[in-house]
């Protein structure tokens, strides 16, 4: 669907979980609001710079992956406004797979998603090295 193609006063995430709740099973779209809500509360609320997208990890390991990759699609849509979204499967070294949403282009772009991979490693490796100092200098490392 493409912009043109959006009613005049509908946000494409509202369009998209009117999909969702069609496609699904009332009850995985009712876990799937109750995931999403409180970020697109902050979003309604707030600019998309300001806001911390994750989900919340202890909320969410119950939830089969087809919850939490919805939820993901959708706070996507919420934040992007676009419908492309797509959730890709990047192989890290050291850590193994890790679960992103793109746009469509990024998602068939294997040059695109390797550099993916790259920044993601180049970041845990940050943040271990980050826990090092922390713990060296008898500070918290749970960060």
């Amino acid at each position: 669907m493409n912009e043109s193609e959006f009613p005049p006063d509908g946000r494409p995430v509202d369009m998209y979980l009117d999909l969702l709740r069609v496609r699904m099973d009332s009850e995985d779209f009712a876990m799937l609001l109750k995931v999403v809500a409180p970020a697109l509360r902050a979003l309604d609320e707030r600019s998309a710079e300001t806001v911390d997208f994750a989900l919340d990890p202890q909320e969410t390991e119950e939830l089969p992956q087809k919850i939490r990759d919805e939820a993901a699609l959708v706070i996507a849509t919420a934040v992007t406004g676009r419908l492309d979204n797509q959730l890709v499967e990047i192989q890290v070294d050291g850590t193994g797979p890790v679960r992103v949403v793109t746009d469509a282009v990024t998602a068939s772009d294997p040059d695109r998603l390797a550099e993916i991979a790259g920044c993601i490693q180049q970041r845990q490796n940050d943040t271990e090295e980050l826990r090092g100092i922390a713990a060296a200098s008898g500070l918290p490392t749970d960060f």
